[in-house]
């Protein structure tokens, strides 16, 4: 349990290389088309509303493609990550591309010390990030330390029922792995990567959670902050039962077959009053 940061922080240092050179990032088309967007916050544009103006922090931000493409929407942003390589990326993107946002290098449970006490008009937190942390209160605390009284939290994750799937069992959806948070991790071991490489990492073991759709919301709530909105999805932006998922343009993944069966992925909403 001790051992979760450095083991965590390890692999997406070795995956962070990897996903800067990966077209699924897609950085060239953030260098040559200064109004390009990340797909996860180009499906969320109809709930971001107009961001001009705000002052927002990204949390566990990776190298920064979401980060840039809530910038580009007029958001003064900052991001926030504990991957030195996934920093360096994203300052580079930023740099190659004008766009300015700050990148703060802390672990997302000290962000409120990391950032000398500001608060901020928008948190937001991107796909895949709460699985690599043990203990879902302590994030939402931390999301109230950094709002502003009526700042809003804006998240789209994968859902955490996606989460309890066994991906191996090829033939049918089959619940292996936890729904709820729970005090131990997950360990894995594994070489590969979410996005289309021929590298091997070799910062193989991860550590990781899942936490129940409930838990997050009780969380929320608990920390002080109220519900505004929450939307469950039948996508997810990569594909995360192989085989078994079409694609549509906007790079979203379905299931092939009873995509109603499945939610795959939620956008929720909170402010603090």
């Amino acid at each position: 349990m001790s051992d979760y940061r450095r083991l965590n922080q390890a692999n997406w240092d070795d995956r962070a290389p990897v996903h800067a050179d990966s077209p699924d990032y897609a950085l060239d088309r953030f260098r040559t088309d200064p109004q390009f967007l990340s797909g996860v916050v180009r499906f969320d544009l109809p709930r971001l509303g107009d961001i001009r103006g705000l002052r927002g922090v990204h949390l566990q931000c990776h190298i920064g493609t979401d980060t840039i493409s809530l910038a580009r929407l007029g958001a003064v942003m900052t991001g926030l990550d504990f991957s030195p390589a996934s920093l360096a990326q994203a300052r580079k993107l930023a740099a190659d591309n004008g766009t300015p946002v700050d990148f703060v290098e802390s672990d997302v449970y000290e962000a409120v010390t990391a950032l000398g006490g500001e608060r901020f008009d928008l948190v937001y937190t991107g796909i895949g990030a709460l699985c690599w942390l043990p203990d879902v209160h302590r994030w939402a605390e931390t999301v109230a330390g950094l709002l502003r009284p009526g700042g809003r939290l804006f998240i789209r994750e994968g859902h955490p029922v996606l989460w309890s799937i066994d991906e191996t069992v090829p033939d049918r959806l089959t619940i292996g792995y936890p729904y709820f948070e729970t005090p131990d991790p997950m360990v894995w071991s594994d070489s590969s990567t979410y996005v289309e490489t021929e590298v091997a990492l070799t910062a193989t073991t991860t550590h990781e959670w899942n936490h129940g759709l409930g838990e997050i919301i009780d969380a929320l709530l608990r920390s002080g902050l109220t519900l505004t909105a929450v939307a469950e999805h039948d996508s997810v932006p990569w594909e995360a039962l192989p085989g078994r998922m079409t694609c549509d343009a906007d790079g979203e993944h379905r299931l092939r077959e009873h995509p109603e069966r499945l939610p795959l992925s939620y956008t929720l909403q909170a402010r603090k009053p």
